[in-house]
Protein backbone atom coordinates (compact mmCIF):
# COMPACT_ATOMS: atom_id res chain seq x y z
CA UNK A 1 0.00 0.00 0.00
CA UNK A 2 1.41 3.43 -0.87
CA UNK A 3 1.73 6.34 1.41
CA UNK A 4 -1.43 7.94 -0.59
CA UNK A 5 -3.76 5.53 0.13
CA UNK A 6 -2.59 4.94 3.64
CA UNK A 7 -3.64 8.49 4.19
CA UNK A 8 -7.07 8.13 2.65
CA UNK A 9 -7.66 5.18 4.30
CA UNK A 10 -6.51 6.81 7.66
CA UNK A 11 -8.61 10.51 6.84
CA UNK A 12 -11.69 7.74 6.28
CA UNK A 13 -10.96 5.76 9.07
CA UNK A 14 -10.73 8.88 11.13
CA UNK A 15 -14.10 10.67 10.03
CA UNK A 16 -15.87 6.93 10.95
CA UNK A 17 -14.43 6.82 14.33
CA UNK A 18 -15.47 10.66 15.15
CA UNK A 19 -19.00 10.05 13.88
CA UNK A 20 -19.11 6.95 16.27
CA UNK A 21 -17.87 9.08 18.60
CA UNK A 22 -20.60 12.15 18.10
CA UNK A 23 -23.38 9.52 18.11
CA UNK A 24 -22.41 7.54 21.26
CA UNK A 25 -20.48 9.30 23.29
CA UNK A 26 -20.54 13.36 22.96
CA UNK A 27 -22.10 15.67 20.45
CA UNK A 28 -18.88 17.73 20.69
CA UNK A 29 -16.73 14.79 19.00
CA UNK A 30 -18.19 16.47 15.61
CA UNK A 31 -15.98 18.84 16.07
CA UNK A 32 -13.19 16.20 15.32
CA UNK A 33 -15.32 15.06 12.16
CA UNK A 34 -14.88 19.24 10.97
CA UNK A 35 -11.08 19.13 12.04
CA UNK A 36 -10.77 15.72 10.10
CA UNK A 37 -12.72 17.61 6.70
CA UNK A 38 -10.57 20.60 7.06
CA UNK A 39 -7.50 18.93 7.03
CA UNK A 40 -8.39 16.78 4.11
CA UNK A 41 -9.21 20.12 2.23
CA UNK A 42 -6.23 22.01 3.26
CA UNK A 43 -4.04 19.13 1.87
CA UNK A 44 -5.70 18.68 -1.07
CA UNK A 45 -4.76 22.56 -1.70
CA UNK A 46 -1.40 22.68 -0.25
CA UNK A 47 -0.12 19.15 -0.07
CA UNK A 48 0.76 19.13 3.17
CA UNK A 49 -0.69 16.30 5.69
CA UNK A 50 0.84 15.71 9.03
CA UNK A 51 -0.62 12.07 8.97
CA UNK A 52 1.62 11.69 5.57
CA UNK A 53 4.66 12.65 7.40
CA UNK A 54 4.42 10.42 10.15
CA UNK A 55 3.09 7.27 7.56
CA UNK A 56 6.12 8.01 5.81
CA UNK A 57 8.73 7.71 8.53
CA UNK A 58 6.86 4.42 9.76
CA UNK A 59 8.05 3.32 6.93
CA UNK A 60 5.54 3.46 4.21
CA UNK A 61 6.50 3.88 0.54
CA UNK A 62 5.57 7.34 -1.21
CA UNK A 63 3.23 7.58 -3.56
CA UNK A 64 2.95 10.00 -6.59
CA UNK A 65 0.58 12.91 -4.58
CA UNK A 66 2.72 13.07 -1.28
Amino acid sequence: MTLDRSVIAFAGSMVLVSVALTVWVSPLFVWFTVFVGLNMIQSAFTGFCPAALVLRKLGIRPGPAF
